[in-house]
């Protein structure tokens, strides 16, 4: 069985939690807020508009549906779908939850397999790849009412199951699972003053920086491994 999963959390530090669960399998979809008793700070409300009124008597992660539902499925025949499963999977752990079975990393399938995209953020992919065209077909499925936005928890996991049908067309279940923890080699930068230039062109332009990124401590592996790749000629 195939489980759509999002979180949102207090911030990306390792020391923040999860705020808010979204999990979408088979004709059902579970939402709700979490309170690990952490405050959210204005900068996360400012992204997901999670407030901590909002959250103010919600349950613990371990206390949630979510959890309960999770547990119950936590085995080697279904497949959590997320995008920047890394990142998820971390703060499942950091919430007493080891996820046995198999995982999809949209982000990471996407950059394998439509390379040529400028960015691979949930919501740059849904415009990029007309993704919105089919939101209705699900909402209505699931009974959302209101118009999708990044973020919302219920809003992104309709948007990787859509972003999942669309990368189904193109690799097999297992091929995903493969891709999802294999290295990606980049062709464009992702950000800075060269952002959506050519790696190879860059080294012609200036070497140098990309030399320098190479020194960030908090590079994304991928970005690491493409730009040593490029380097090495």
């Amino acid at each position: 069985m195939l489980i759509f999963l999002d979180l949102q959390t207090t911030g990306v530090e390792v020391k923040d939690v999860i705020c808010a669960t979204s999990l979408l399998y088979e004709e059902n979809l579970v939402s709700e807020y979490i309170n690990e008793g952490k405050k959210i700070p204005a900068l996360a409300s400012s992204i997901h508009n999670i407030t901590n009124e909002m959250i103010k008597e919600s349950p613990l992660f371990k206390e949630s549906r979510a959890f309960e539902i999770l547990q119950e499925f936590n085995n080697d025949e279904n497949i959590l779908v997320i995008h920047n499963a890394i990142f998820c999977l971390e703060k499942l752990l950091s919430h007493s939850l080891s996820w046995k079975g198999g995982v999809i990393d949209t982000s990471k399938v996407s950059k394998h397999l439509i390379p040529e995209c400028e960015f691979f953020s949930l919501n740059f992919l849904r415009y990029e790849l007309k993704l919105y065209k089919e939101e209705e077909r699900l909402k209505n499925e699931y009974g959302i009412k209101y118009a999708l936005f990044a973020h919302d928890v219920k809003s992104d996991v309709i948007i990787t199951k859509l972003l999942f049908e669309y990368l189904q067309e193109m690799a097999t279940l297992q091929k995903m699972q493969e891709l999802s923890f294999s290295k990606v080699l980049l062709e464009k930068l992702p950000f800075g003053k060269y952002q959506g230039r050519y790696i190879e062109e860059i080294i012609q332009l200036d070497g140098n920086y990309l030399q320098w990124m190479l020194q960030l401590h908090d590079l994304d592996e991928d970005l690491r491994y493409s730009l040593e790749y490029y380097l090495k000629g």
